[in-house]
Parts: structure tokens; sequence; C-alpha cells
């Protein structure tokens, strides 16, 4: 009895260490990640212009959905070796690991073919709103752009295989090594003197392939031989198990991605490709904020998966005592930004755009709303209690594209999205509350227990 304690004991003491050691690590790489994204506004604004741009951070929302057609393969593959290190399987973990890439290889094929073929026949400019004379070559930059993140589709799953083995560091450094490329070589675009939007897709959309391609040898090859890809070790059973799970962080990634990134098409299409601008550099500043609990929060998740499956439930009610001392500390920084936000503004961009002050108050309440969700969504998603969210957000995502007409009309600018995003979000953090209490006092049944 001793001994288990004692290797209960050493077990939480050794998770504890190292989530702290991947937040410190992904704050110095996140760090810089920030500084990268605040570098990137401006430089693509006044490489490409303001239309230009909007139609980019458009294209840019249309290339997500992509990004989240594994169905849910990721996020299962994460749980699910998460749960076999635990239990020392090494077989099963390369199954796992084996199972999820070559289901992704087919699923990334045929849906490739389809997007292209689908961008080629279709009326882009009607869709998007917008000026065929601004952009002659839309439907070949879109071309572009959907075949270097369908490739990347399949070698990001390297993030994910880093996430599971509760290394969320590693997987941060190969987002930020691919976003720094991205960065050098708009600036380059931007001193040629080019305002060309086919260059600033390919290498947004390049880079980062670059890099998990890179990253393949170094994980499967030199650092983690024992768990490479074979499709020796491709299971059906255990790709019907990856789908079981994932298929509930699939449908939440689809109503996520229906509710977080649809915006910039439905300002495009409502309003204007312009008015894409001022939503996002508002979402761009209040970022370093997400940024800073993502990091904070982000290795909870995987760790959350090995203190549940070894019953360890004092550690996950210690672990969201924090989390609600940093929420504390993120409203706070969300007041303080909205008041110094036009004087950041004016350095920033330069008055290149103007943003209203209720553009930014209303962003930075949508910006609280959506981290106190995730504050409760992830230990959710480590304990795989994810039908309650999947109501919830389903439910969501039903309701927020008729409110976004409603509320546009009405305010016909960004403030009208925003209010939208807020109203359909808000439900959603009172039941994740709820589910969470109950089941770490253990009051939980059926279905909050699934």
């Amino acid at each position: 009895m001793f001994s288990r304690l004692y290797d209960k004991i050493k077990s939480s003491d050794q998770r504890t260490a190292l989530v702290r050691k991947n937040i410190l690590a992904s704050f110095l790489i996140k760090g810089w990640s920030a500084l990268i994204i605040y570098l990137m506004v401006p430089l693509t604004l006044f490489t490409l212009g303001q239309y230009k741009n909007g139609v980019w951070l458009t294209i840019s929302s249309i290339l997500v959905w992509i990004d989240s057609l594994d169905i849910g393969l990721g996020n299962g593959l994460r749980n699910q070796l998460a749960i076999h290190m635990v239990d020392n399987n090494t077989k099963r973990a390369r199954e796992t690991v084996s199972s999820a890439f070559f289901m992704l290889v087919l699923i990334i094929i045929p849906v490739s073919l389809l997007l292209i073929a689908l961008i080629q026949l279709s009326d882009i400019y009607s869709f998007l709103n917008i000026n065929k004379a601004y952009i002659p070559d839309l439907s070949n930059i879109l071309a572009a752009s959907v075949l270097f993140v369908c490739m990347t589709f399949i070698f990001k799953f390297i993030g994910n295989f880093y996430l599971g083995l509760q290394l969320p560091a590693v997987s941060n450094l190969l987002t930020t090594i691919g976003q720094t490329l991205a960065l050098f070589f708009t600036f380059l675009i931007y001193k040629s003197g080019s305002h060309s939007l086919m260059l600033i897709a390919i290498v947004n959309t390049a880079s980062p392939l670059v890099v998990y391609l890179l990253a393949y040898p170094y994980t499967f090859w030199k650092r983690y031989p024992q768990l490479q890809p074979s499709f020796r070790y491709f299971d059906i059973k255990v790709a019907k198990g990856l789908f079981t799970l994932g298929i509930k962080f699939f449908v939440l990634q689809i109503c996520g991605v229906l509710l977080f990134t649809t915006s910039n098409i439905l300002i495009s299409k409502l309003i204007s490709p312009e008015e894409v601008n001022p939503y996002q550099i508002t979402h761009r500043y209040f970022s370093i904020v997400l940024t800073l609990f993502i990091i904070i929060n982000t290795p909870y998740w995987s760790a959350t998966t090995d203190a549940y499956t070894r019953k360890d439930f004092k550690w996950i009610r210690e672990s969201k005592k924090q989390m609600e001392k940093v929420l504390m500390v993120v409203a706070a920084a969300i007041i303080v930004m909205i008041c110094a936000s036009q004087f950041v503004y004016h350095i920033w961009v330069h008055d290149e755009v103007t943003i209203t002050m209720s553009t930014t108050v209303c962003m930075g309440i949508y910006m609280m709303i959506l981290i106190s969700s995730l504050s409760y969504s992830n230990f959710l998603n480590g304990i795989g209690a994810l039908h309650i969210q999947l109501i919830m957000t389903t439910a969501s995502a039903i309701l927020f594209i008729p409110l976004v007409f409603l509320t546009t009309a009405h305010f016909h600018s960004a403030v009208g999205i925003l209010i939208a995003m807020s109203i359909v979000n808000t439900p959603g953090i009172i039941m994740n509350i709820v589910q969470f209490n109950k089941i770490i006092n253990n009051k939980a049944k059926g279905i909050w227990l699934k």
C-alpha cells in the first residue's frame, strides 16, 4: 500500500514538473511567436494594401477549414498516445501513431483533389464578394494555398504526437519556426516592392510544410524510432478506436471553426473585404493574452489525461485552482489593453486602418469569454468528457449564422459579428463549469460522464 502511495505521489510530482518545464519553454517560444504575429500584421498590410490584405485574411479563414478535416484524428492520437505511454505499452503506442498517420494520408488525397476541382469550377469572386479587377488570379492563389495546406495536413500530426507525449513546447516550437520562415520571406517580398498576393499566399502556406518535413526524420528516425509510423503497424481496429474518440473532437473542431474562423468570410460577404482588417487587427491585438493563456493551459490537457487515468483527482483540483488565478490576471490584462488600445494601434499600423473603441471593447469581451471557456474545456478534453461540449458547441454553431445576419444588419460592422460570437459562446462556459464540478466531485452520472 505504501509503495502504491509513493508511486502516486512521485507520478504527481513528475507530472507537475513536466507541466512547469513545458510552460516555461513555451513562454520563450510563444513569446517569439507573438512578436511574429504582431510584426506580420503591418508587414502584410503595407505589402498588399487594405483590399488585398482583407482578401488574404479571408482566404486564410478558408484554409483553417481544411486544417480541421482530420476527423479529430489528431486529438484522438493525442489522448490515446498519452494513455499508452502511462501503461508503457510501446506496441500499442506505435499502432496508434501508424494508424493515425496512414488514415490522414487516405483522407487528404481525395479531399485535396476535390477541393482544387471545386475552386476551378466555382465562382469564387461572387461567393466572397471580391472584385475580379483587383485580384484577377484568385482561383490560382486559392488552389496553390490549398495544395500546400493539404500537404501540411498530413505531417502536422507530428505536433499532436508531441502533445501526446506531454511535450507541447516541442509542438509550439515547430509552429513557431514555420511562422519565422513566413515572416522572413514576407519581409523579402516587402523589400522587393512586390504587391503579389500569390507570393504572400505561398510563403505563408509552404513554410509550415518545410518545417514538418524536416521534423519528421528527426522525430521518427533519430529521437523516437520505436514509435515510427509503419504500414506494418497499421490496425483498422485501432483506427476505428481513434475515430470513435476522434469523431467527437472532429465535430467540436468543425463547430469551433464555424464559430471562430468564418468571421472573416462573413464580414467580406456581408460588408466588404476592407472591413476584415479592423476585425483582424483587434483580434491579433488581444491574441497576445490568448496566446499566453494557451501556453499555460495547454500542458494540462495531456497531463489531465495522465492524472485521470491514475485516478489522481487531487492533482486535477489543485491545477484548476491555479487556472482560476490565471483567469483573474487575464481579466485585468484585457481591461488594461482596452484602455491603451488607440495608442497601440497608432504605433502599430500607423493609422492605416480606422478601428473604433466599440470594436475593441467587444473583442476584449469576446476574448475573455473564449479564454474562460478554454480554461474548463481543456480539462474536460483531457478527461475525455466531450458529450456536453458537443451538444453546446453544435447548438452555438447552428444559432451563430442567423444571429450574425441580425446583428450585422443593425451594426453593419465587425461589432455585430463580435456580439453574436459572445452571445452563442456564453452558455457553453456555464455548462463546462457544471460538468467539471460534477466529475471532479464524483457526482457525474450518465451524459455528464461521456
